[in-house]
């Protein structure tokens, strides 16, 4: 694997207030995406007491090759779940939460009810802003084991494109998420056209920006969508998608340095200089976007509280 550039080193960080937050996890029984995805910033935010939720399991039905989080067949959503976030929530003394999930093709929702719920409980207990970032809610194939192969069981097998012509996202789970009423939603498009079916191989690009537009002309909540840089994209192509997310209507951006988990995973194609950027937040600024996190550790849910306050005051 490639030596990371000194910027992309993190120090790890181990006070007391990052025991509270691994503390109150672990006796809530709950994940994060910070664990999960060896999130390079968790030190950072747990030392603020913020941490990203992963419901619905540590396993997911896909198996997006730049993602750390295993494909497997995941057991039934915990019911206790959505209650234990919102006292986190509560104990942590949070003013912004994000509550992320992995990718449940098993279920005929594919989680909405799930996320509708843990915004719920929060509300129920706490004022803070409430940030979901979801999977696109493809309508697909029934959730199926893969053959027995040399990989071994429950990883999922990618149907044939022939029998899926056209990838839609089932607009009764939006509606469900609508209902809830987030204060952001978050899809991240995570890459350019050319590489989206590379690196999920699941997905479908057009499907991801059409659950962004929806949830846009159909509520009045904040839309936010984030892509990796450093996969073999260039300038142009990365220009393209953020004018793609514009036309979207998506309100917040994120851009930050694709980091290969392990040897088995995408292999990073470049690592993006700090000049550079500087470039990529020009090309936001030009496809029309104010609100934007740009930079090497940038990650979906990086200072997302600020993103969000300066959304509402432009």
């Amino acid at each position: 694997m490639p030596r990371l550039p000194e910027y992309l080193k993190r120090p790890i960080i181990d006070t007391e207030k990052t025991k509270t937050v691994r503390r109150i996890l672990k006796t809530k029984c709950l994940n994060t995406v910070c664990e999960g995805a060896r999130c390079p910033n968790k030190s950072e935010c747990y030392s603020h007491n913020t941490a990203t939720f992963l419901i619905m399991g540590q396993v997911c039905t896909r198996n997006c090759r730049y993602c750390n989080i295993s494909p497997a067949r995941p057991e039934p959503p915990d019911r206790e779940e959505p209650v234990h976030i919102a006292e986190a929530v509560k104990e942590l003394g949070l003013k912004y939460a994000v509550i992320t999930s992995v990718t449940r093709d098993d279920l005929p929702d594919g989680g909405a009810e799930h996320f509708k719920k843990c915004i719920e409980e929060i509300r129920k207990v706490s004022q803070a802003k409430i940030e979901i970032l979801t999977p696109d809610f493809k309508l697909s194939f029934p959730f199926r084991k893969a053959e027995q192969k040399a990989e071994g069981d429950g990883v999922l097998k990618e149907p044939d494109e022939s029998e899926n012509p056209k990838a839609v996202f089932n607009k009764n789970s939006l509606d469900t998420i609508i209902s809830a009423k987030p204060d952001v939603f978050n899809h991240n498009i995570e890459t350019v056209r050319r590489i989206f079916k590379s690196a999920r191989p699941q997905g479908d690009y057009d499907c991801s920006l059409g659950v962004l537009k929806y949830i846009k002309e159909n509520s009045s909540v904040v839309t936010k969508s984030g892509l990796m840089v450093g996969l073999g994209e260039n300038m142009a192509e990365i220009a393209e998608t953020l004018s793609d997310l514009k036309n979207a209507g998506v309100d917040i951006i994120t851009i930050g340095q694709y980091i290969q988990p392990s040897k088995a995973h995408l292999e990073v194609a470049k690592f993006y200089t700090l000049e550079e950027y500087e470039d990529l937040k020009e090309l936001a600024r030009r496809a029309g976007f104010k609100n934007y996190q740009i930079g090497p550790l940038v990650r979906s849910s990086y200072h997302a509280k600020n993103t969000f306050e300066s959304s509402l005051d432009r």
